[in-house]
């Protein structure tokens, strides 16, 4: 039978996404502490292809003529107005883009509704947050920053959570270069000093070689400490409803099969 039927360098941030910003709500009621907006799932996991393993990547220490030559030769390799410039300094400033790929909701102050990339360019720079709402970035969104030579992979992570509002430890997230090769994805956790601007110099544009991906701090099982309590009490009602939704669609199966097979019966004569 057949089968039936998730002093710190200043620089500006400039940014542009490739997905929408729209939501599906789920709402309990607004006496709630916490509201919980979801576009999908996010306590099955899925199989997870990439690699991580480090490329071996040069990094060699550019003397300024060797910066203003590659700097060169990234503009010239380029088809948009994303260029490098040398500053008076030495340092120079870029744009690179970071594909946001988090499987966990993340925390933003508490509002009726769930902030729009629209939103999140407007975002005050410090609040003091006493309301808590979870929700999911849309997947796969793209942020273009405009940063200078000195700023740090911490400093990256940082500004991305401010433009969302959101107010999770930034030690909750991570910042990974990926490359593509012999048609592998690898990918890398920087550190927290590493400059991602250098790497974009070293690398140059082409986003196979080199790209930049924020993802959960992953250290193997999930630390449940680091979530606050409103957080945790929004995570089981998340689990409940998704242990209820597979429920039913175990039991639909089933029942179709039942079905099926009582048919198959009705149909057919003794002997």
């Amino acid at each position: 039978m057949s089968e039936c039927e998730s002093g710190t360098p200043s620089f500006e941030m400039t940014w542009s996404s490739t997905t929408s910003s729209g939501y599906c709500s789920q709402e309990d009621s607004d006496s709630e502490l916490e509201q919980y907006f979801t576009a999908r799932t996010s306590f099955i996991r899925k199989p997870h292809k990439d690699k991580d393993e480090q490329i071996d990547w040069e990094k060699p220490v550019l003397t300024q003529a060797e910066i203003e030559q590659k700097i060169k030769e990234y503009n010239s390799q380029i088809n948009s107005n994303l260029f490098m410039s040398l500053n008076k300094d030495g340092s120079y400033t870029g744009f690179i883009k970071v594909q946001l790929k988090l499987i966990r909701p993340v925390s933003v102050p508490a509002s009726k509704k769930a902030p729009s990339i629209q939103d999140a360019n407007k975002a005050p720079r410090s609040q003091v947050v006493t309301r808590r709402t979870s929700f999911y970035l849309p997947k796969d969104t793209v942020k273009h920053l405009h940063i200078i030579s000195r700023t740090r992979a911490s400093e990256v992570i940082e500004a991305l959570l401010k433009k969302f509002m959101v107010v999770d430890n930034p030690r909750k997230f991570a910042l990974f270069e990926r490359a593509e090769k012999d048609d592998q994805v690898y990918l890398r956790k920087l550190t927290d000093e590493e400059q991602p601007l250098h790497l974009r110099l070293l690398a140059g544009p082409n986003e196979k070689v080199l790209s930049f991906v924020l993802k959960e701090n992953e250290t193997g099982e999930v630390n449940w400490d680091a979530f606050s309590m409103p957080e945790l009490h929004n995570f089981l009602r998340i689990l409940q409803r998704e242990e209820e939704e597979h429920v039913r669609q175990i039991l639909q199966k089933y029942a179709r099969c039942r079905q099926k097979m009582q048919e198959a019966l009705t149909t057919r004569t003794p002997g």
